[in-house]
């Protein structure tokens, strides 16, 4: 089995995620978008694999907006067409913030700004604890999606839709994959000054990030099983 990570960027790693699909049997393949050099210049073109060859997609987070297509739109469309040619072939996705964005996209929602970002750990509300549980799950957003038509919205949060369900894809808008070593990355990446500038205390979210880490990847375990039970296992 494999598990395909389309990776937005150089600091986004399959993390927690990643580790409990490797204990689940699959093998983790990992595709690049954005390299490190173009960071600060994302226009990049991108090609996709065939969705066929792989048993579930994970795209990732980004820290750019999915709709700012000027800036992006050379890698974001085609994606967003991979992900629709995914979902015609019954093949399994796992959005995770951005990538759940791009899910939402795809099938028919939207994505905006917000009415204010979300950095930290969050406790949601959700109607399915065993499919998500309440959290706290780590965020770090500024846009959020409406629900594609058809879909079921199973968290939400008083800022933004959480998770939702659609056929065989499955959206969270948190970071489950999100473990100390690639929060580094962030904050070394502009997310230091980005905390600074909301008066958060980068060491202080980074401690948390330390001190949750055994509890986090716990609740992303569980959220990795309830995924393949509901969208690969029983599809």
């Amino acid at each position: 089995m494999r598990a395909l990570f389309i990776e937005h960027d150089h600091v986004s790693p399959p993390g927690l995620v990643g580790e409990r699909l490797e204990q689940r049997g699959y093998e983790i393949v990992e595709h690049l978008i954005v390299p490190e050099d173009r960071f600060h210049d994302p226009g990049v073109t991108a090609e996709y694999p065939d969705p066929r060859e792989f048993d579930v997609i994970i795209p990732m987070g980004a820290p750019w907006a999915a709709y700012d297509h000027d800036l992006v739109g050379s890698w974001v469309l085609p994606e967003l067409d991979f992900l629709r040619e995914a979902d015609a072939a019954d093949v399994p996705v796992l959005g995770i913030c951005f990538g759940g964005q791009l899910l939402a996209l795809a099938h028919g929602g939207s994505v905006a700004q917000g009415p204010a970002p979300e950095f930290g750990w969050v406790t949601i509300e959700t109607d399915e604890p065993d499919v998500v549980a309440e959290g706290p799950w780590f965020q770090w957003h500024f846009d959020r999606w409406t629900v594609p038509p058809g879909a079921q919205e199973v968290a939400r949060s008083a800022v933004a839709s959480q998770t939702f369900l659609l056929r065989r894809n499955f959206a969270v808008q948190f970071h489950p994959e999100l473990a100390a070593d690639a929060l580094r990355g962030w904050l070394d990446n502009g997310g230091h000054a980005e905390l600074l500038k909301h008066d958060l205390d980068p060491a202080a979210v980074y401690d948390e990030m330390v001190a949750e880490e055994p509890a986090a990847r716990e609740r992303t375990y569980r959220l990795v099983d309830a995924f393949l039970e509901r969208c690969v296992e029983q599809a």
